[in-house]
């Protein structure tokens, strides 16, 4: 059994990554801090083979540098897999074309990659682990995902990164026209948060 814990530092700088994280998450009742708000700066190279590697470096550096006893930090690696192009760009969506590419030329590239590839043929998937350290040093990692396929143009302004062209033929919507409620309920990362939610939900918390 972990030592108690009573707050949550996520591993990201991201705003719109804390914002579903703490809806998310809200029912925990424990403050959810990201790094800066944290007052943590630490460079983080995410060089391992899977998803779950690399939330796990992240989420060991954070761990490492805190002084204070009582958090839980959380770390996450996600990736768009595009089936037609050997499952691209995958751990690597984040640097693919270089990690200060904006998002809307590395849409328009993927987009220009499939020119001509018919529908059924541009399955794609957001994939997202999610890895805990607990105050006693336990590890902790879920992954889950949804399916989808590539669009033909960027849609919709609710969302970041990929989310204007990965459409979910479940709504007849990409996942940045969903709406925060929907986008939560069905996303890779509102899906590996909630397992695990239930994951943390076995270790004892406490609000001292």
């Amino acid at each position: 059994m972990s030592k108690a814990y009573n707050k949550i530092i996520f591993a990201t700088g991201n705003a719109g990554k804390m914002k579903e994280i703490r809806m998310i998450l809200a029912d925990m009742g424990l403050e959810i801090y990201s790094m800066k708000e944290a007052g943590i700066t630490v460079e983080v190279e995410e060089n391992g083979a899977t998803y779950e590697e690399n939330a796990l470096i992240k989420a060991r550096a954070i761990a490492a540098t805190l002084e204070a006893a009582g958090a839980v930090v959380l770390a996450d690696d996600s990736g768009l897999e595009v089936d037609y192009l050997n499952c691209e760009p995958g751990i690597y969506s984040a640097r693919y074309m270089g990690e200060d590419t904006p998002y809307s030329v590395k849409n328009a590239n993927l987009i220009e990659r499939l020119t001509g590839v018919e529908d059924e043929k541009r399955t794609a998937r957001f994939v997202c682990a999610i890895a805990a350290v607990l105050p006693g040093g336990e590890e902790l990692t879920t992954r889950d995902c949804i399916e989808g396929q590539i669009g033909y143009e960027e849609k919709g302004s609710n969302g970041f990164g990929y989310d204007p062209i990965f459409y979910v033929p479940e709504f007849d919507k990409t996942t940045a026209e969903l709406t925060e409620e929907e986008k939560n309920k069905v996303s890779h990362r509102g899906k590996a948060l909630r397992l695990m939610k239930e994951e943390l939900k076995k270790y004892e918390s406490t609000d001292c």
